[in-house]
């Protein structure tokens, strides 16, 4: 609303932030009641008054830089849910950014081109598959070309720029191993869910079995 100068309906709203309509609502009205100036009208939509402007967020510019160059390649590089994830969080972000801010971001050397990867259409079912701790079964094609078949408890994704791999407890081996994504041919998620197990996760294999520990994992 504060990019607008005129009215923009709940549903538009909805849909550029890939919520509910009644979410608006109930958002507009939280807002109107925490002195947030919006008029509202039915049929016409909601606007913020003239000379109100929400703070900005406290970013460095670099800070920013690597927002918005992480988020694009969120979707460039995964799969379509959490594409559309980071395409809104990016919204929110611009949405509260100052004018001169905005002309910085409209200059970013950064352009990161969304292409079909092979492995696109697999990416969201593994990603969910380790939420949910639940176990699969996959046809997995080695160096050589020859298939075999393993039931994998899914721990971690890690992307190496030019390809994904899933690091996974392998029933077959009783150990852990590394599949691409590209050479699994088919995927079929179990009713199964595995255990929590000290010695079988992902920050285990970083901190025990290669040492590098897990740097990304929040403070």
């Amino acid at each position: 609303m504060q990019g607008r100068r005129t009215a923009i309906t709940a549903n538009a709203l909805a849909e550029n932030l890939g919520v509910a309509v009644r979410t608006v609502y109930r958002d507009v009205q939280a807002l109107i009641l925490s002195g947030v100036p919006i008029d509202g009208e039915a049929g016409v939509g909601y606007r913020l008054r003239a000379g109100f402007e929400l703070p900005p967020l406290m970013f460095q510019q670099e800070e920013l830089t690597a927002l918005l160059v992480g988020s694009r390649m969120v979707r460039a590089w995964t799969d379509p849910g959490l594409a559309q994830a980071a395409k809104v969080a990016e919204s929110k972000i611009l949405a509260v950014l100052t004018p001169a801010m905005l002309n910085a971001v409209s200059r970013l050397p950064y352009r990161i081109p969304a292409y079909e990867r092979p492995e696109s259409g697999i990416h969201g079912l593994l990603r969910k598959t380790c939420e949910e701790k639940r176990k699969i079964a996959i046809r997995y094609l080695d160096m050589s070309g020859e298939a075999s078949f393993r039931t994998l408890w899914p721990l971690g994704m890690v992307g190496w720029g030019d390809h994904w791999t899933l690091l996974a407890w392998c029933e077959l081996r009783n150990a852990y191993r590394n599949f691409r994504f590209d050479r699994i041919k088919s995927i079929e998620v179990l009713s199964e869910r595995y255990p929590e197990h000290p010695e079988r996760n992902l920050e285990h294999y970083l901190n025990e079995e290669i040492g590098i520990g897990d740097e990304q994992k929040p403070s």
